[in-house]
């Protein structure tokens, strides 16, 4: 039995649900994973390794135990705490920057991300969706919906048999489909948030003396909105009634007042209800006002009021209790008592919750439909340093004195529709074709979740910033720098969720092209202030922990590996990884320039190309200093010097030799489209002699070595290889004067590839791992050689796409999907790297977003070539699987 099929196997009932898609993740309720695996961490460590790495391992020791003792901070790369496996994630709830809560595929609320980069993995067992049916005036079945048995709340009715119940997702939107067994009832509970492509309408603003001015309160213009900005999720309920006799339906919603922490205990929280009549629309719920020393915040639970459907709510009661008091309200007359006026303050150690009941009258043989909304408004934010004050992108909308979730639950009751709409149109191209495969379809949208969900931030400027404020001593040459960030804002989004440093420019080379292609807006917003930081430098010295050497933080024309952490302050401080000084790595200044000429492809946006040719100009000439030999081509350096930063390469390398070729070609042609004649000749000399270096160097006649150190390991086949050829294809540089690797080679290679990485790695049903041995061995020289980098394969598979091998691309990302999403349980986590038994490493991380990179491939070889696309459709499963 597939694997995907395996999800669903426990599924006992028959319901199908209202209007669930055929494509997505299917899991029934009752599923078990077989396989579970552990995080590596520092206890995994070979003993070689650690004999190698013992000056490092102590001083990470010495690192770790100040950061987390001393200063009483999370470290951004913790090995003594990774994240354990926990199979239970579904769709995140919210847009963009302004935090998430994520919902697991059994119904509970299990991830919270409303501090800015911060996550507290808390199952909270008063947050539960609970159904109500009378009939003939009498309640008949009353159940929260969920399949657990917690010790809490002991008075309300636990254990809904998940045989009878799936979920599926499709992001942004999910569905949990209940049949409710001997009712003759069937609940379609459709999650939406505002995830829409291009969306970030810009309105007007100035700042009084009283906050920000946007227009008349009452009358706001809410169709310049960006929907794809706020922090809001609607779960629209479908209610289905097969029975020849109407039946009474009520859906409540509890909240505890937080996010399950030590917090929610501390005391002055409260509770409040409230109404919102706006255009003939009245929504109705109520306020759990979190009152945190940094960061406070409210959460808004809610439901539309509509003709036949009442409203009402109970706002305050103890989850730490049994929950008598509101199950047995709700149980009386499928109502809440809807009492008037404020809760009390919590006292210390006090915990509260809030709930709202939507109900109606489902005639017999009929259908009809509940709405209910979850906001949380937490406009003004601290980082971890408290230094700076931040506004979220949706203050420009909603106000930032933290007052607007009732605006915010009544803009989403009432625009669900539209937003749905939208997505609908965004993605019907994909799902309606024929020639995809179904588990294809789910990767590529499900895998978007983690540009909302990973840390993700989307800030305003703030209204008295200025352009000295954002560019630096070193950077008044950007002259759209900030036209840009006061029009669209500042993005970030961390490396992973267990790996917190915003924009890791290396992994995000491979992840850029999901906002590339769908908020390109955003991409060039946050390549804006990677090139600030390029042109800018922080003269602080510091310990790196790999090579014990004492080094500054920062170096003026280098791409930093990232723009700072949530514990300190963003943009302000650059550079928190600390493992190596990454200005002697060899792929970021590379990745900088092969980004701008890939987004100009994209965008077309002459003004963004002319900012940035001088910093491309900074960046490589800066990088000329490791062609150490002057034979046109880089050399690395003997240590992990790239992404891949426990693998050592030394003298030439495929990957970075692959891409810096691949830089100086974009540097060839923009310099034409620029007509910088000057450069234009150094990089066609560069060129010349960098090609030929790099096939006498690398080429073996199959494939390119790893590296041209002569080393026991210089002739592995690595899967990333073709890293160059890769970006230049999908920036249209891939014909003419601007090929730069022989075709034959590269297919060759991406051949070698299949038959070694993919094939005889998990007899091709895992993806590729990242290093092969030419005679089918794992590649051990490192930890990192002998893993699957998720995002990698997706980059590969894209490659292989590119350049013809259609089915192979798919078999090989197919496999990765597979392990992934149905194997071992790491939806809404997909992490950096697996091992083919045992270890995973970095769940939730920021690579597999590359997966949209294939998608660019599959459209311009469309373009190119319809009838051969149409000829060729790909089979659902690859015969191997």
């Amino acid at each position: 039995m597939a694997d995907g099929a395996k999800l669903m196997e426990r599924f006992e009932g028959t319901a199908r649900g209202h209007q669930v898609p055929p494509s997505g993740w299917r899991i029934c309720l009752a599923h078990e994973f077989e396989e579970k695996r552990k995080p590596y961490q520092a206890s995994n460590v070979s003993a070689s390794d650690v004999v190698k790495h013992l000056g490092l391992g102590m001083r990470y020791l010495r690192w770790w135990y100040r950061k987390t003792h001393v200063e009483k901070k999370c470290p951004v790369i913790d090995l003594f705490n990774p994240l354990p496996l926990r199979q239970i994630y579904g769709c995140p709830l919210g847009g963009f920057g302004g935090g998430t809560i994520t919902r697991g595929w059994r119904g509970e609320f299990c991830r919270w991300q409303l501090n800015p980069g911060v996550y507290h993995y808390k199952t909270v067992v008063a947050d539960q969706f609970t159904i109500c049916l009378r009939r003939k005036g009498q309640t008949v079945y009353q159940q929260v919906l969920s399949v657990e048995r917690p010790s809490v709340l002991q008075g309300w009715n636990w254990g809904y048999c998940g045989h009878y119940a799936f979920y599926h997702a499709l992001y942004p939107r999910a569905w949990t489909v209940y049949q409710l067994p001997g009712q003759d009832v069937v609940l379609t509970c459709r999650q939406i948030s505002p995830i829409i492509p291009n969306d970030y309408q810009n309105y007007p603003v100035e700042r009084t003396a009283t906050g920000w001015c946007w227009g008349q309160e009452l009358n706001r213009d809410w169709t310049l909105i960006s929907d794809t900005s706020l922090p809001v999720g609607v779960f629209v309920w479908e209610l289905e009634n097969s029975s020849d006799e109407a039946v009474d339906v009520s859906i409540m919603l509890t909240l505890q007042n937080g996010m399950g922490t030590k917090e929610d205990k501390r005391g002055g929280h409260w509770n409040e209800p409230f109404s919102l009549e706006k255009d003939d629309a009245r929504v109705s719920g109520v306020l759990l006002h979190h009152c945190s020393p940094v960061n406070p915040y409210t959460l808004a639970i809610s439901a539309r009021e509509q003709a036949g459907t009442r409203v009402t709510h109970f706002t305050a009661f103890n989850p730490a209790g049994t929950g008598q008091a509101v199950w047995q309200d709700l149980l009386q007359d499928g109502r809440l008592g809807s009492p008037a006026g404020k809760g009390s303050l919590t006292e210390k150690g006090e915990v509260t919750a809030a709930a709202v009941c939507a109900s109606c009258t489902v005639p017999a043989r009929g259908h009809r439909t509940l709405e209910v909304a979850l906001a949380w408004d937490m406009p003004r934010i601290h980082f971890g340093s408290k230094e700076k004050l931040h506004l979220r992108r949706y203050t420009r909308y909603f106000g930032s004195a933290g007052d607007a979730c009732p605006a915010l639950s009544h803009y989403a009751l009432t625009h669900c529709e539209r937003w749905e709409e939208k997505i609908e149109s965004w993605q019907r191209p994909i799902l309606e074709s024929s020639h995809l495969p179904p588990w294809y379809k789910s990767a590529l949208f499900n895998e978007l979740y983690f540009l909302a969900d990973g840390g993700t931030l989307w800030l305003e400027l703030p209204p008295e910033a200025c352009a000295e404020d954002v560019q630096g001593p070193a950077g008044a040459g950007l002259s759209q720098l900030f036209p840009v960030l006061r029009e669209y804002g500042r993005f970030a989004y961390l490396e992973g969720q267990e790996y917190r440093m915003y924009n890791t420019y290396d992994v995000h080379f491979y992840a850029s092209f999901a906002l590339a292609m769908l908020w390109p807006k955003l991409e060039i917003s946050l390549q804006y202030d990677i090139a600030a930081a390029v042109l800018n430098e922080d003269t602080q010295p510091r310990l790196y922990l790999m090579n014990g050497q004492t080094a500054q933080v920062k170096l003026r024309n280098v791409v930093p590996h990232d723009i700072g952490e949530p514990e300190d302050e963003p943009w302000q401080r650059v550079n928190a990884y600390l493992i190596h000084d990454t200005a002697g790595w060899k792929d970021l200044n590379l990745k900088f320039v092969l980004q701008v000429y890939r987004d100009f492809s994209l965008t077309g946006d002459a003004a963004y190309l002319r900012d940035m040719w001088p910093v491309c100009q900074a960046v490589m000439d800066a990088e000329l200093k490791f062609d150490t030999d002057d034979d046109g081509l880089i050399e690395n350096s003997g240590f992990a010097d790239q992404t891949y930063d426990a693998w050592v390469a030394t003298g030439a390398s495929a990957y970075c030799g692959s891409l810096w070729l691949a830089a100086v070609c974009v540097m060839c042609k923009v310099a034409g489209i620029v007509g910088d004649d000057e450069v234009l000749q150094k990089y066609s000399a560069i060129r010349r002699k960098g090609t030929e270096a790099f096939e006498r160097l690398l080429w073996n006649g199959k494939y390119y070595n790893y590296d041209s150190s002569g080393g026991p390991f210089s002739s592995t086949v690595m899967s990333d290889q073709c890293a160059g050829q890769w970006f230049l294809r999908a920036s249209g540089l891939d014909h003419g004067e601007f090929q730069v690797f022989p075709r034959s080679h590269i297919v060759s290679a991406l051949k070698t590839i299949f038959e070694l990485n993919v094939m005889s790695f998990a007899n091709g049903t895992m993806g590729a791992v990242n290093g092969m041995r030419p005679d089918g061995s794992l590649d051990t020289s490192s930890l990192q050689s002998s893993e699957a980098w998720v995002g990698v394969v997706y980059a590969l598979a894209a490659t292989m796409i590119q350049e013809g091998l259609v089915q192979e691309g798919f078999h090989t990302a197919e496999g990765c999907y597979r392990t992934v999403w149905e194997r071992l349980g790491m939806a809404f986590q997909t992490p950096e790297a697996y091992c083919q038994r045992k270890l995973f490493r970095s769940l939730a991380y920021m690579r597999p977003l590359s997966i949209w990179s294939m998608q660019l491939a599959l459209e311009s070889r469309a373009r190119q070539a319809p009838a051969a696309t149409e000829l060729h459709p790909v089979p659902e499963t690859s015969p191997q699987l």
